[in-house]
């Protein structure tokens, strides 16, 4: 790019005019939005808001995943030059797609922050975009799925993970990551039988009635093979896609606070995703991503690379409905 091309071309979260375009600037400068969309709190026009919300007051074992959204947001850096490889569409040029911020909170009122969530997501919602939300503990799925359900009803989730998160807890005044997903599907925001759980490796008592394809199945089975199960589980029902970091092995993603080894390979995950292309997804998170825990990087980058995913098959999704 040309000197005086790259003039024009200073911090474009602030000055891009329109929301949508690529941004040729430093990889190592500027500001570090998500993929470098405008900041704004503006949802006029807005069809996919990413959003932060730094919160690991529910982890059963190591903090840290706060930093997880500003670490996600700075690996997102090397990516936003190009359109996204082997998609075939051009999501950033073809959606306005913006850096929504971080949820505001008081990480005092710990009681307080549930309400908070679901009334940040309910506000994109109700302006007509999506979300893609960098998490945080994984906790934070069940009072987004809360505002989701309200719009959509009992929702398909397509759920990454190593952990069920189905460990029983009728108390819904519990903060706890390893029950979210038995509160979703008690409390009626999951439809279980459409939906499925990929790369589980820990033991779980009672899943509930979800579908689950373990980390053995599949890596025995292949890609293909699951991403047929899933789209047969979760037909044309609307879905809300949740990616904790931890469904990778720890080789590919160390930083996290419970990692669990024989999960997903980086390349397994990718495929994945991309081949789920077709489903009807609405929003979608990545979570538990834990800087302090990884000194490479590696894992925020991985991160990165899931919520481009989900901003991908968001596209897909919306310009086939």
């Amino acid at each position: 790019m040309a000197l005086e091309d790259a003039k024009t071309q200073v911090d474009t979260a602030f000055t891009r005019k329109g929301l949508r375009g690529y941004a040729f600037e430093n990889a190592f400068g500027g500001a570090t939005s998500f993929l470098r969309r405008t900041y704004t709190k503006d949802l006029t026009g807005v069809d996919l808001a990413v959003t932060g919300v730094p919160f690991d007051q529910a982890v059963t074992h190591r903090t840290g995943t706060r930093f997880g959204p500003r670490a996600i947001r700075e690996a997102s850096s090397l990516q936003p030059y190009d359109p996204p490889h082997g998609w075939g569409t051009d999501p950033l040029a073809e959606l306005s797609v913006i850096d929504y911020g971080d949820l505001a909170f008081d990480y005092a009122k710990t009681a307080d922050f549930p309400d908070r969530l679901t009334d940040h997501i309910r506000t994109i919602l109700a302006a007509g975009a999506g979300s893609v939300t960098l998490g945080g503990d994984h906790y934070i799925t069940y009072p987004i799925l809360k505002a989701y359900a309200e719009k959509f009803g009992p929702m398909s989730v397509i759920h990454f993970d190593a952990h069920s998160d189905l460990w029983e807890d009728d108390d819904l005044s519990r903060i706890d990551h390893g029950t979210m997903m038995y509160k979703a599907v008690k409390t009626g925001l999951v439809d279980p039988k459409r939906s499925v759980q990929i790369g589980i490796r820990t033991f779980c008592e009672d899943y509930l009635g979800m579908n689950v394809i373990d980390a053995r199945e599949c890596h025995e089975i292949g890609v293909a093979r699951i991403v047929e199960k899933v789209k047969a589980i979760v037909g044309d029902n609307p879905v809300y896609l949740t990616f904790d970091i931890d469904a990778l092995d720890p080789a590919f993603a160390p930083g996290t606070g419970t990692p669990v080894w024989g999960g997903l390979a980086s390349w397994q995950a990718a495929a994945i995703l991309r081949d789920l292309a077709g489903i009807n997804i609405v929003g979608g998170d990545v979570v538990e991503v834990s800087p302090p825990y990884d000194t490479t990087g590696a894992t925020a980058i991985a991160g990165a690379h899931v919520a481009y995913e989900i901003i991908c098959l968001y596209h897909w999704a919306k310009t086939r409905r």
